[in-house]
């Protein structure tokens, strides 16, 4: 028995929130430099990366400038990590973690519903177990989302703040949270159709069962 259509707009929408979640996850564009000014300190960080243009710690005497992309944990950047990693940040990088983990578990899960038949004593787990993960990993995506967007463009974070956006890495983490959301709240609306129909299947075997 194949899918019904709300299983495979499930599908889709887990597909699709799959995709834009690890890009957002892996590229280094959360926040960026507008492009106006012609030597900016500040070119752009994702959750992993960040890239500096001689990018010096103001409040301290080090001699050390910073340029290039580079992973935020890199060795070099101890001197400037209070800076580089607010709690805010720290807090980004954990709720979108947690939703790319969670994330990779419901792709799992959502395979094997498309392989699973209705026929199978676990189906309806499967539903509500996908639907559960899947809406809990876009909570956790739309949480990091959330915090990120309501400091990351601050003042009191990168240089030039002015002249800094948020970035496309970011708008695509805001969609995949939310299409994640989706995905599971469909997912467990399957699960509570199926979980009535076979209320509904077994009520029409019982009134059989006793007529004969």
């Amino acid at each position: 028995m194949g899918k019904s259509k709300t299983g495979k707009v499930a599908v889709a929408c887990t597909a699709v929130a799959f995709i834009l979640v690890v890009i957002a996850f892996t590229t280094p564009n959360w926040l960026e430099t507008d492009g106006k000014l012609e030597n900016p300190r500040f070119i752009k960080i994702g959750l992993w990366q960040v890239c500096f243009q001689r990018f010096q710690d103001p409040r301290h005497l080090y001699d050390t400038r910073f340029s290039s992309c580079w992973w935020v944990f890199e060795e070099e950047y101890y001197i400037i990590h209070d800076i580089l990693l607010p709690d805010f940040f720290v807090a980004t990088q954990f709720f979108f973690t947690l939703c790319m983990t969670l994330l990779l578990v419901g792709g799992f899960l959502t395979i094997l519903y498309t392989c699973c038949s209705r026929q199978h004593n676990k189906y309806q787990l499967l539903l509500w177990a996908t639907g559960a993960n899947l809406t809990l990993a876009g909570i956790c995506g739309i949480i990091s989302v959330i915090i990120f967007g309501a400091k990351g463009d601050g003042r009191d974070w990168m240089p030039n703040w002015e002249h800094n956006n948020i970035g496309w890495s970011y708008a695509l983490a805001v969609i995949g949270s939310f299409t994640l959301v989706a995905a599971g709240i469909l997912f467990l609306t399957e699960g509570k159709r199926f979980k009535k129909k076979q209320e509904r299947i077994l009520g029409e075997e019982h009134k059989t069962h006793i007529n004969i």
